[in-house]
This record gives structure tokens, C-alpha cells and sequence, in this order.
């Protein structure tokens, strides 16, 4: 899309990355000529530079990806009202029993992807098959601009041979699991044992071995279906390291107060906050407490998340934070109680919904916490996700 703006890019090694100077300097996605020096998504910036020296690094334009995304969404809902999303710019299509309308699921993919590259300016690469994860796996068999089909008679010979690490959910420590005992490929995780996969991986392990038979059975969910919230969170990676409790306290406020706003938004309260910890190291660890009474103020849920912080802290700098509430539960009553401290967190409740209304109205930065004052780098930090690239995944 990058190269759609400027066409000068066009024929170029062109990455698309976060900002090193926020160290959110992963790579989100790159052309064709870069994938042939072997970058990857997900990858850092200096890594992907040590591949090419020639790699062109462009920031992110995620306003521009969102208007894109909603263009593409409005050609899907022209062949399907099951229009699933998976990620930004990717989506899962049922077209099932639309034979009369548009032919084949070939023929309604080749049709997709021709109006994308006329209307939209760019091109899709699409994967056709029985059930969503073959669909996926399809979709990023042939870039930039094909349809791949997989059938139930076929998918051994077309997908067996291909890395363990190609199916969709198998990251990097899945896969390094599985390389230990030798299990590289989709047709080798196909072929083992479920048993031995359980052990290995848990219930996971049950589940990856089904999306490699093509037993995946999971619909594809109408659109604009909402699914069942089972926890809500936000992590940043930050600017400089961490290296003081004020700091500490300074980011997990703000983290809390995005998490809060959300639960209140979606009429839910948490009974579980859990905590992410990342250090300079890259080593990571989770930890979590319950909550005395089911809460969405972010004054509740940030002093509960601080505390478990500085109580697994050692003095080490730390690389990034996570807030994430669990254990949600609709807020359908009012929590009746004489107890002084459910008196002071329903008068939380008060405040806090009153700043949602304030802030809704004059920006969030309009009333800010005072220990936020004392770091600006820290406390204007903007906690979203970086949305990874992906092609369109077809469905039939």
C-alpha cells in the first residue's frame, strides 16, 4: 500500500516498520523483493537491515490501513454476509451455496481480487478451501496476487510438505517444541501422535493436530457479530527503560486507565487483573492476584497492578508492561453495601465515569493524573496495537 503513495518505491526492498525511536522497531510488513532476503514480520528493524543493506524502512500509516480495510470490507459484504476479521486486512469469507450467484469459489476469489486491484489500487492474495485454516494457509502460499485452492482430495500433497511453522497459531516456541522431537513439517505434525502432542503442548497440541488433518470445523461468524469478551488488556513497550517505581507507576496507570475505560465501555468488571513484565533482556514473566470485589475503576485496577509489579520487581530495568482484566462479569446491578470500602469504590465508579464523558469530549490528555505531569515521554505514551499486514483468507 506504501508503494501505492509512492510509486517510486515500486521494484524495491521496502519494509514497512515501527519506531525505533519509540523501540517499537519491529517489522509490520514488506514487499516481495524484501521477503527474498529473508525478513520477516515481527522481526527488528536492525535485523531485517543486517539482511539488506539496501532495505528501504517506512513508517506506518495506520489511519490511511483503516480506510483501506474498511474499503475491502464493503467488496467482501457484496459476496457474503458471513464476513469474518482477522486482523487488519484480512478477513474470512463463507461463501457456501452462492454457486448460483458468483460460480465456483475460484471464480467468486479471482472476482474479489480483481475488483480490489481496480477499485482500491492493490492486490490480495486469496485462499479458498473447506475450512478456515486451510483457507489461511492459502492465502500466504502465493504473493502477491493469486488464488490458491485447497480441496479436502488434495490438501496432503499441497500442504504436508510444507514448514510446521506456516500453519497459522504455531509461533516461534511451538515451533521450537516441536523441532526438538523432530516434528518440522505439516505432515509430520499431522502424523504424530495426538497423545504425544497433549503432553507436549497441552490441549493445543489436540487442536493443532485436528487443523492439520483439515478436521478445523469452527464457522465463520456473520459480520458484525460481536464475540464474547473474555478479557480485556494493553501492553506498550517503552520509550526508555523503567528503572524506578515512579516509573512503574506511571505506566501501569496509564495502561489501567486504557483497560478501565474499555470495561466500563462494555459494561463488564474484572474479579482478576494479571500483570506482564518484560525486561531489558527480553525475558518475560506473568503474574496475577483477585480482585476483593469485582471492579472497573481504573484506580481499583492500577493500584492492584502496581502492587503486584513492585512486589515481583527486583531494581532490573524493565523493557515493557501489560495491565489485562479477567474474569469479566456484566455490570448489571450496583454493588449494595454499607462496607466503607465499596461506599469509596462506588464513588470511584462516579468519578471515573464522569472523566469518560469529559474526555470523550475534549481529548483523553484533558485530565491526567499529577504523577503523570512528572514524565511526559512516559505519560503521553499512546498504548495500541501494531497492526501486522496480512493478505485476504477466503472461505468456502
Amino acid at each position: 500500500m506504501e508503494c501505492l503513495y509512492n510509486p517510486s518505491l515500486r521494484g524495491k526492498p521496502v519494509s514497512v516498520c515501527g519506531s525505533v525511536e519509540n523501540r517499537h522497531g519491529i517489522v509490520l510488513a514488506s514487499t516481495p523483493e524484501a521477503k527474498k532476503f529473508g525478513i520477516k514480520t515481527g522481526e527488528a528493524v536492525w535485523q531485517a537491515r543486517q539482511k539488506c543493506r539496501d532495505l528501504v524502512v517506512v513508517e506506518p500509516h495506520y489511519e490511511r490501513y483503516q480506510r483501506f480495510s474498511q474499503a475491502a470490507h464493503e467488496i467482501y459484504a457484496d459476496y457474503s454476509p458471513c464476513v469474518e476479521p482477522f486482523g487488519l486486512d484480512e478477513c474470512w469469507l463463507d461463501v457456501t451455496g452462492t454457486d448460483h450467484l458468483f460460480g465456483s469459489g475460484k471464480s467468486a476469489a479471482d472476482a474479489i481480487r480483481t475488483r480490489i486491484k481496480a477499485e482500491l489500487g492493490i492486490t490480495a492474495s486469496v485462499g479458498v478451501s473447506y475450512n478456515k485454516i486451510f483457507a489461511k494457509l492459502g492465502s500466504d502460499m502465493k504473493k502477491p496476487d493469486a488464488t490458491t485452492v485447497i480441496l479436502p482430495s488434495d490438501y496432503q500433497s499441497k500442504v504436508w510438505d510444507l514448514p510446521a511453522s506456516d500453519l497459522l497459531y504455531v509461533g516461534p516456541a511451538t515451533k521450537s517444541k516441536l523441532h526438538r522431537y523432530g516434528i518440522n513439517t505439516i505432515g509430520q505434525l499431522a502424523c504424530s501422535d495426538p497423545d504425544f502432542l497433549c503432553r507436549l503442548l497441552g490441549k493445543w497440541g489436540i487442536t493443532l493436530w485436528r487443523f492439520v488433518n483439515g478436521l478445523d470445523s469452527s464457522p465463520v461468524s456473520p459480520a458484525g457479530s460481536v464475540p464474547v469478551i473474555k478479557s480485556i488488556g494493553n501492553s506498550t513497550t517503552c520509550p526508555r527503560d523503567l528503572t524506578s517505581e515512579d516509573d512503574i507507576r506511571i505506566t501501569t496507570m496509564l495502561l489501567a486507565e486504557s483497560v478501565a475505560a474499555r470495561l466500563r465501555e462494555q459494561r463488564c468488571k474484572c474479579r482478576t487483573v494479571q500483570v506482564w513484565i518484560h525486561n531489558t533482556d527480553l525475558s518475560g514473566r506473568e503474574r496475577q492476584v483477585r480482585l476483593p470485589f469485582p471492579s472497573y475503576t481504573a484506580k481499583r485496577i492500577g493500584d492492584t497492578a502496581t502492587g503486584v509489579i513492585l512486589k515481583n520487581w527486583q531494581g532490573q530495568p524493565v523493557r515493557g508492561l501489560g495491565v489485562r482484566a479477567q474474569n469479566l462479569v456484566l455490570d448489571e446491578y450496583p454493588q449494595l453495601s454499607l462496607l466503607p470500602e465499596i461506599k469509596e469504590e462506588q464513588k470511584q465508579e462516579d468519578l471515573e465515569i464522569a472523566l469518560d464523558h469529559v474526555r470523550r469530549r475534549f481529548g483523553h490528555f484533558c485530565v491526567q493524573r499529577g504523577i503523570m505531569l512528572t514524565d511526559t515521554r512516559l505519560s503521553h505514551l499512546a498504548p495500541k496495537d501494531e497492526h501486522t499486514i496480512h493478505p485476504v483468507s477466503f472461505f468456502q
